[in-house]
């Protein structure tokens, strides 16, 4: 099967991006004006039905890690040919991102990388080793605790993976979690340590203290650094809901000014010494209002859409400073538009049992930018739809058999 299934027109001056990711990304650099290739194992996915898709890339499932590679080696080259130099490569989910890193000798020879060196990069991967290394630097992680002495400890207990990677086909998350969020409160040590999966799964889990605080009490610090780890942009951001709660995926989002949370974000990127793009996640303690650092994501993620609609965009400034060593001087970021799932923000609406005027008042609070739906761009929620079409034929059907 061949690599390409479509691409436009390439121009020297400016090189696409070869994407590994979704609807969100594209549309942040088509917001600048970037041209982008999205590589999937899916066909026909909805960030490729977008109007800022310039072309599609079919790649093997990523379980085949070398074939993919080798895809994108193939890839990389014709493109590198076609415009004269290596391309930008962006990776959206922490699956890709191991891929890139570790593989990444071979990718610099075609793609514009920036990555963080190989014992950080493995730290941010996995969340035990994050938890070492905050512990290390001095940095405000939440006390870690042993499963050991689980049960002595008397406060709330937050229980989540160790390893970022194969997410969804983990037994964490599809028992303990019960396909849903990405950790599990316990009211204290002993509830955790005496649940019969904890304990069947206790090598696979970190086990933390639980900072109190509801999904408006988490906090994110968004950049990109060059190789000194100087600070080329950032913005700040707040979560306004998620789903579940507390741990779940976001579902509603907004940028946020703080100026005592913007320097405590740059300055753990002083401390150790991050490159490239990133993330830091933060909860604000209820009671003492200190931050804690729960963990760093050094990939490209949702919120840069949010970002550039609200006028600093992460992945053009890291797509001009691969291209062009690029420094722009730094804008602070409005906080005019939220970013909302509906879909999400539905199940948050109805599993949580929302008071309904209360999140319906949110939802008139802000203009925003959507997941899926765009005016301007309608076509990636209506593929998106496709997938509900059999579903709901299926109950129509049951309906029906029932209604004689």
């Amino acid at each position: 099967m061949n690599a390409f299934l479509k691409i436009g027109e390439l121009r020297h001056d400016r090189p696409p991006v070869l994407l590994l990711g979704g609807i969100n990304l594209v549309r942040a650099l088509g917001l600048a004006g970037i041209p982008v290739i999205v590589a999937s194992p899916e066909p026909y996915t909805p960030a490729m039905a977008s109007r800022y898709c310039t072309g599609r890339c079919l790649l093997p499932p990523i379980g085949q890690r070398d074939a993919v590679v080798q895809r994108l080696l193939q890839v990389g080259q014709q493109l590198g040919d076609a415009v004269g130099g290596r391309i930008p490569l962006f990776y959206g989910d922490d699956d890709y991102l191991g891929l890139v890193q570790d593989y990444a000798a071979e990718l610099e020879k075609h793609y514009a990388l920036l990555l963080n060196p190989p014992s950080l990069s493995r730290a941010l991967h996995s969340k035990a080793r994050f938890q070492a290394l905050g512990e290390s630097r001095g940095l405000p992680v939440p006390m870690r605790l042993d499963f050991q002495v689980l049960d002595q400890y008397h406060g709330p207990v937050l229980v989540k993976p160790k390893m970022k990677t194969d997410w969804e086909g983990s037994a964490v998350y599809n028992e303990l979690f019960a396909h849903a969020g990405k950790a599990r409160i316990f009211a204290n040590g002993l509830e955790a340590s005496q649940n019969p999966l904890v304990r069947r799964m206790a090598a696979e889990l970190q086990f933390q203290e639980y900072i109190p605080g509801d999904d408006r009490s988490l906090w994110s610090f968004h950049g990109f650094a060059d190789e000194k780890s100087e600070l080329v942009e950032w913005f700040v951001g707040r979560k306004i809901r998620t789903h579940p709660a507390l741990t779940g995926d976001s579902t509603y989002l907004e940028l946020a000014h703080d100026d005592e949370f913007a320097a405590l974000g740059r300055d753990v990127v002083r401390r150790i010494g991050l490159k490239g793009i990133f993330k830091m996640d933060f909860k604000r303690h209820a009671d003492t209002g200190r931050y804690y650092l729960l963990e760093i994501n050094a990939r490209f993620n949702l919120w840069h859409y949010l970002g550039a609609a609200n006028g600093v965009n992460l992945a053009q400034v890291a797509y001009e400073y691969l291209t062009r060593r690029v420094r722009r001087p730094h804008v602070t970021a409005s906080t005019t538009y939220r970013w909302l799932s509906l879909k999400l923000d539905l199940r948050a609406w109805r599993r949580e049992k929302l008071n309904t005027l209360e999140w319906l008042g949110s939802l008139l609070g802000a203009p925003k930018v959507y997941d899926l739906w765009s005016w301007s761009d309608p076509l990636p929620a209506l593929v998106d739809l496709k997938q509900y079409v059999p579903r709901l034929r299926r109950k129509m059907m049951r309906w029906l058999s029932t209604a004689s």
